[in-house]
C-alpha cells in the first residue's frame, strides 16, 4: 500500500531539531516531571515495576478522562492511546473503507486527510472561512453532506487557526450527522488551551456515532508522555481496542501512571491555568511584533499555541518557510501543509525569550528581502 507523504510531519521531523528556532511546534513548552509530581510521587516511580499494564488503559486513567467530559458513563467508553495521533488513526481504520466519502475541515492538521486518501477514501474538503471568523458556512455544509457521507471530520479548537467552533455550527453538524446517519470525528487535542480560560464545548457523546480524540501533548504541555484517548460508544471503543491490539498494544505503563496523577481535577486545572497565562503573554508579543510588518497579518486565535498569518508576498507559503529555514534557521509551517495557501503558522508556546529571538530573525529576514 502506498501512502501519501504527510508533508507537515515530514518537514518537522527533518528540521525541528536542526534549526536554531523551532516555531513549527503547536503545543506549549513541555513541563518537567519535577514540576508536575510531588517528591513522594517521583520516588514512587523509581519503585514501579515496568509491567505491560492494561492494554486499554488503567481504570484510574480512563476515569480521569471521563471526568473531563462530566459524563456519568462507563469506563468502557474510553480507550487510552499512544497520543491523539493513534486515536485518529484508529478512528479511520475501524470506521471507514475504500470508496467511502468523508467531509473534512480545512485548514487542518492533515493526518486524517492524507491517511484517508491513501486508503482509497474520498475526501471532500470544506473550508472554514476567515471572513466568518474561521467558521463553516452553514449553507455550504448543508450542500456538501449527503447520504453518501460516512463521516464529518473536524478539529476543534482548530489547528492551525486557533478558532473555536460556534455553538450554532456545532448544533448544525450534529443535526446533519443524525439526519444522514454518519459519524462525527472531532479532534479536540487543543481543548483546554483556550485563551480566556474556559474550556469550549466538546462534541463528546453528542450522538451515538460521535468519536472525540484528544491527549496530553498540547494544552497540557506533556508531549513526551505520548498519552492520548478516544471516547465514544461502547461498540466503537471495543472495535478500536481490537485494532489497537495490532498497533502499540498498550501505552507506556509509566506514562499511564503519571497521566492518572496529573489529570486529578486540581492538578489539571493548575496546568491549564499555566497554559492560559503563558499563551496570553506570548500572543501579545507576537501581536506587537506583527504591527510593524505589513507583509504579515496575524489572524487572532481563540485557543492553542498557534496563530495563522496571511503572508502578502509574491511567493508560496512553502517557499517562504524553506527560505526562512535555510537562511535564518527558523522553522514555521506552510499554509499549504494545512490545506490553505497564502498563510504560515506561527507557534508561540515556547519560552518567551525564545519566541522573541525567533521573531527578531523573521523580521531581519523580511527586512533584507525588502518585504
Amino acid at each position: 500500500m502506498r501512502f501519501e507523504e504527510f508533508q507537515l510531519e515530514r518537514n518537522q521531523s527533518l528540521f525541528e531539531n536542526e534549526v536554531d528556532y523551532n516555531l513549527s511546534e503547536s503545543g506549549v513548552h513541555p513541563l518537567k516531571i519535577s514540576e508536575i509530581l510531588s517528591s513522594e510521587e517521583q520516588n514512587q516511580i523509581l519503585d514501579k515495576e515496568l509491567y505491560y499494564g492494561y492494554t486499554n488503559g488503567t481504570p484510574e486513567l480512563r476515569q480521569r478522562v471521563l471526568d473531563i467530559y462530566d459524563q456519568n458513563l462507563s469506563l468502557d467508553n474510553v480507550l487510552i492511546t499512544s497520543g491523539s495521533a493513534e486515536a485518529n488513526f484508529l478512528s479511520v481504520m475501524t470506521q471507514l473503507n475504500a470508496g467511502d466519502e468523508i467531509v473534512y475541515m480545512v485548514p487542518n492538521y492533515l493526518q486524517i486527510f492524507h491517511l484517508a486518501r491513501s486508503l482509497g477514501i474520498k475526501v471532500k474538503t470544506l473550508p472554514i472561512r476567515q471572513e466568518l471568523g474561521w467558521q463553516w458556512d452553514p449553507d455550504e455544509l448543508k450542500k456538501l453532506v449527503s447520504s453518501k457521507t460516512k463521516m464529518i471530520v473536524v478539529c476543534n479548537p482548530n489547528n492551525p487557526t486557533g478558532a473555536i467552533m460556534h455553538d450554532e455550527i456545532m448544533d448544525l453538524v450534529i443535526t446533519i450527522a443524525e439526519e444522514n446517519d454518519c459519524w462525527i470525528l472531532s479532534d479536540e487535542v487543543y481543548r483546554g488551551a483556550e485563551l480566556k480560560g474556559e474550556e469550549c464545548r466538546s462534541f463528546a457523546f453528542s450522538t451515538e456515532k460521535t468519536i472525540v480524540n484528544a491527549g496530553l501533548s498540547k494544552a497540557y504541555s506533556l508531549p513526551g508522555l505520548r498519552i492520548g484517548w478516544t471516547v465514544g460508544s461502547k461498540t466503537y471503543i471495543n472495535r478500536a481496542w481490537s485494532f489497537h491490539d495490532f498497533t502499540v498494544i498498550n501505552v507506556s505503563y509509566l506514562s499511564d501512571w503519571i497521566a492518572s496523577k496529573i489529570l486529578e481535577c486540581g492538578r489539571r486545572k493548575k496546568i491549564l491555568n499555566r497554559t492560559k497565562d503563558h499563551l496570553n503573554h506570548n500572543l501579545n508579543i507576537l501581536y506587537d511584533w506583527a504591527l510593524d510588518i505589513p507583509s504579515i497579518e496575524i489572524s487572532k486565535p481563540e485557543a492553542a499555541a498557534i496563530a495563522f498569518a496571511k503572508i502578502n508576498l509574491n511567493i508560496s507559503s512553502e517557499e517562504f518557510v524553506f527560505d526562512l529555514r535555510d537562511n535564518y534557521s527558523v522553522l514555521l509551517t506552510a499554509g499549504s501543509w494545512h490545506g490553505l495557501e497564502g498563510y504560515v503558522r506561527f507557534g508561540y508556546g515556547t519560552p518567551t525569550k525564545y519566541v522573541e529571538e525567533a521573531l527578531s530573525r523573521v523580521k531581519t529576514y523580511l527586512t533584507k528581502k525588502g518585504i
